[in-house]
Order: C-alpha cells, then sequence, then structure tokens
C-alpha cells in the first residue's frame, strides 16, 4: 500500500507504480483521475490561466473556450503524473468500498 503522506512524484515524472488493476479498481482509479483532474483545472481558474488578455485577444471566441483549455491542461498534467492527489483518492475510495463489501 502507498503511503498518502509520501512526497508526490516529481511533476511531469513518472506517476506511482501499482500492480494492474482489473474490473472495480479501475472504475475507481478513473474515478480518482478525474477528480484531480477537476481539481486542478478549479486551481488553474484560480490561477488566471486562459483569461484573455487586455490586448489582441481572442475576444468573446477565447472566453468561451477558456475552460476547454484548462480542462485538457489539468488532464494533460494528470497524464504526466499529476500532484499524487490522484493515488490518495484511489486508496480512501478503495478503503470504502472494501469496507462495505
Amino acid at each position: 500500500m502507498t503511503d498518502p503522506l509520501a512526497p508526490a512524484p516529481a511533476f511531469g515524472g513518472p506517476g506511482p507504480r501499482h500492480a494492474p488493476d482489473t474490473g472495480h479498481d479501475q472504475d475507481l482509479r478513473k474515478a480518482a483521475r478525474a477528480l484531480e483532474t477537476s481539481f486542478l483545472a478549479e486551481m488553474l481558474k484560480s490561477a488566471g490561466f486562459g483569461e484573455p488578455r487586455q490586448t489582441f485577444g481572442g475576444g468573446a471566441g477565447e472566453d468561451q473556450f477558456a475552460s476547454f483549455l484548462r480542462q485538457e491542461h489539468a488532464r494533460a498534467i494528470v497524464d504526466a503524473g499529476g500532484l499524487g492527489l490522484s493515488e490518495s483518492l484511489y486508496h480512501a475510495l478503495k478503503g470504502r468500498v472494501d469496507g462495505q463489501g
């Protein structure tokens, strides 16, 4: 079991190694990655990523599609190893499911 308090992998580095998952574990891991992606997209939004520039901006279209850009950047960060949040979320979800089963 991975220590949830262990430092996250270096940004852009490989994610934590784990045994191949089957069935329900894959669904839990997918849900954990989606949660981390959503979290990172909101953090990018709070940081001002994707806000239109004051000069030579893309206009109304840029405003409309900024959320898609943030979401894809967040997904790329998670695919590159992320913050380690998805692994912690996975173990929390798995512990909860195993405790009920």
